[in-house]
C-alpha cells in the first residue's frame, strides 16, 4: 500500500506512551479551560461546550476515548498481520469458483482472522479490566468516582480507606472477570492444538 511505511508509525506511535502520558494529555485537551472548547472558543464559536472530563454522566467516555485511541494502534497492526497471513491462492481460487467479494470475506477472511478476533478481544478486555493508571491520570476517578473502573475501586477501598476485606473481594472479583475471558479461549485454543 502507498505510504505505508508512514502511516503505519504514526498509528503505532500511541502504543508506544504509556497510561500516563495518554491520560495527562487527553487530559489537558479535553479541560475545558485550556483544551478544545477554550480553543474553538477563541475561535469565535463562543457557543460550543464540550464539558465531558467535568460531566460525571459522560466522564466514562473520555475514558473510553483515551483508551481507545492508545489501543487502536495495536489492533490495527494485529489485523494487517492476520490480513498478511491469509494465502492468496486461497482468494484467487474462490474467485475463479465465482465466490463475490461478500463470500471471500464471509467464508474465507473473517473464519481466517478468528485467533486475531479471540487475541484482540482477550487483550483488550485484559487492558480496561485492570486500567488504573489512565483513569487516574485522566479524571483521578472523575466527579464523584463516576469513571471508576475495578482495579480503581480495588485501590481506593484498600490502601486508602484500608478496608482490606472490600478491597480484597474486589481483586477476587477482577480475577475471575480476567479468567471467565481467558479460560474459555485457552481451552478452544488447547482443544484445537489437540485435534
Amino acid at each position: 500500500m502507498r505510504g505505508e511505511g508512514l502511516l503505519r508509525p504514526i498509528f503505532l506511535y500511541p502504543m508506544a506512551l504509556s497510561f500516563i502520558v495518554t491520560g495527562v494529555a487527553w487530559k489537558w485537551f479535553l479541560d475545558p479551560g485550556l483544551g478544545l472548547e477554550q480553543t474553538l472558543h477563541h475561535f469565535g464559536w463562543t457557543s460550543f461546550h464540550f464539558d465531558w472530563i467535568k460531566n460525571k454522566d459522560f466522564v466514562i467516555y473520555t475514558v473510553v476515548i483515551a483508551g481507545v485511541w492508545q489501543a487502536s494502534g495495536f489492533v490495527m497492526a494485529m489485523f494487517l498481520a492476520g490480513l498478511r497471513g491469509i494465502d492468496g491462492e486461497i482468494m484467487k481460487a474462490a474467485e475463479i469458483d465465482g465466490a463475490s467479494p461478500f463470500q471471500l470475506y464471509r467464508r474465507i477472511v473473517i473464519p481466517l482472522l478468528r485467533p486475531i478476533f479471540l487475541s484482540a478481544f482477550i487483550v483488550l478486555a485484559h487492558m480496561a479490566i485492570k486500567s488504573y493508571d489512565l483513569v487516574v491520570a485522566l479524571t483521578s476517578g472523575g466527579p464523584g468516582g463516576s469513571a471508576w473502573l475495578p482495579s480503581n475501586f480495588m485501590y481506593e477501598y484498600t490502601f486508602k480507606r484500608n478496608e482490606m476485606a472490600v478491597g480484597s473481594a474486589s481483586a477476587i472479583i477482577m480475577l475471575m472477570t480476567i479468567s471467565a475471558i481467558i479460560v474459555p479461549y485457552l481451552y478452544s485454543e488447547l482443544k484445537e492444538k489437540a485435534r
